[in-house]
């Protein structure tokens, strides 16, 4: 093995040789790690941790490649802690308690065990629950890794055991200095234009293992000459958004389509939408979520929405795709450019609010029917008032229980077509307010 160790390096083949150059350029200190200084700055969460001796169980809460398993390594350092790592995806039960029983013993020799965990999430409840015990009593400091929300992805007991940082993905100025540190490793022979070097960075979406692998993919293959846009986009292929159907990014991103039609922001909602469908989603879904919008955020302000909605929908069906994306983009617009208004939405949940309150009430006797006579006896039906043949059309009667008193729920806004419902709802309640006098 040693002689085989020799012919590599005599051959220019080192230790560095085989590994990848993100591997090569990780931080061995929180100076060099980028794009954090919300932890790692002056007045950085994680910075006062380390300061103060002090480092509890943490979960770092991040995209990929913004620096997560680098951290833990860093922190294992500054504790002066043996640093153990697993990944979710390949270890089970019986792993972890191999790792349980080698920290305990050195918890007795007088060393303490930091246990980095990768896509921490992906472990079932009775996993997570086996870190409990050894959380409580000192034998491990755990460091969870998760690209998922961990509100929703780890057991409340485990979470109120840790503490949750939030990483940020790598801003242009964290690409910037990486795109740096690779170009003095690689000896400064790597030549972009700054149109390709932006289009580098936006292929990378913020992720900083890739965009190194990105790097050394061009070194390797590009040459001494200077690499365009053009030259860029032949040696590396275009790739996929950061983006599953099932995962908190989908939620992240149909909340910010839909908070962007709701504050008539309509390019910010076409941005959205178009990044949803980049990433695969199902355009039938959007449609359905449009719909929702449509009567959640706009309702009779413009009762023309639902209808603009639904056929968008209906036209999808017929066209599919990519045609049929146009009518629910078309259907996008309307909503984000209409009146707002949910006054339908307030109105159904205070209803439905009552309707929980007062379950067993009965309607008033009045506006009930009576095809027995029995029910006659009982005065069903006695005293209703036909409103056709009021005056004005309107009788004015109470149609609450008699046990409630009268309730307002639709409160129309003065915008669109609410305009003309408030005039009817104004009009309506002083013909009332006569009528009670």
């Amino acid at each position: 093995m040693e002689q085989a160790e020799n012919l590599f390096e005599s051959a220019g083949m080192g230790e560095d040789t085989a590994r990848p150059l993100a591997d090569l350029l990780r931080p061995q200190d929180f100076d060099h790690v980028f794009g954090q200084d919300h932890l790692l700055g002056a007045d950085g969460t994680l910075k006062r941790m380390v300061e103060a001796g002090s480092v509890p169980s943490l979960v770092f809460w991040g995209p990929p490649g913004c620096g997560k398993t680098t951290m833990a390594r860093i922190l294992a350092h500054h504790t002066n802690k043996h640093f153990e790592q697993l990944s979710a995806i390949f270890s089970g039960v019986g792993d972890l308690k191999k790792v349980f029983e080698s920290a305990r013993l050195r918890k007795q020799a007088g060393q303490g065990t930091l246990l980095f965990v990768d896509e921490i999430h992906r472990f079932n409840k009775s996993q997570q629950d086996a870190f409990l015990p050894v959380m409580e009593d000192g034998t491990i400091t755990l460091i969870g890794a998760t690209t998922e929300n961990p509100s929703f992805e780890l057991n409340a007991a485990l979470l109120s055991r840790c503490q949750v940082l939030v990483l940020k993905r790598l801003d242009e100025d964290a690409l910037d200095k990486l795109f740096q540190n690779a170009q003095e490793r690689l000896g400064g022979d790597l030549s972009l234009t700054d149109d390709a070097k932006q289009t580098l960075k936006a292929l990378a979406d913020g992720d900083g293992r890739y965009f190194l692998s990105l790097i050394e993919q061009l070194h390797a293959q590009a040459g001494d000459k200077e690499i365009d846009t053009d030259d860029l986009l032949k040696v590396i292929q275009k790739r996929a958004p950061v983006y599953d159907k099932g995962d908190d990014s989908h939620y992240n991103l149909i909340s910010a389509l839909h908070k962007s039609v709701r504050g008539s922001d309509v390019d910010g909602a076409l941005y959205w939408f178009a990044r949803m469908l980049d990433g695969g989603e199902d355009p039938r879904y959007l449609a359905r979520r449009i719909v929702r919008m449509a009567v959640e955020d706009i309702g009779l302000a413009d009762p023309q929405a639902l209808q603009q909605t639904m056929l968008a929908w209906q036209a999808y069906e017929r066209l599919g795709s990519p045609e049929g994306e146009l009518a629910i983009a078309q259907s996008l617009i309307y909503l984000a450019t209409a009146p707002k208004s949910n006054a339908s939405y307030v109105a159904i949940k205070q209803a439905m609010r009552s309707a929980k309150e007062t379950g067993s009430y009965m309607p008033p006797a009045h506006i009930l029917n009576a095809p027995t006579n029995l029910m006659k006896d009982l005065g069903y039906g006695v005293g209703y008032q036909y409103d056709h043949d009021a005056e004005d059309g309107f009788s004015g009667q109470n149609y609450f229980p008699e046990e409630m008193e009268r309730q307002t729920y639709y409160k129309p806004v003065e915008r669109g077509f609410e305009r003309e419902i408030r005039k009817r709802l104004d009009y309506w309640q002083k013909l009332r307010d006569k009528k009670s006098q």
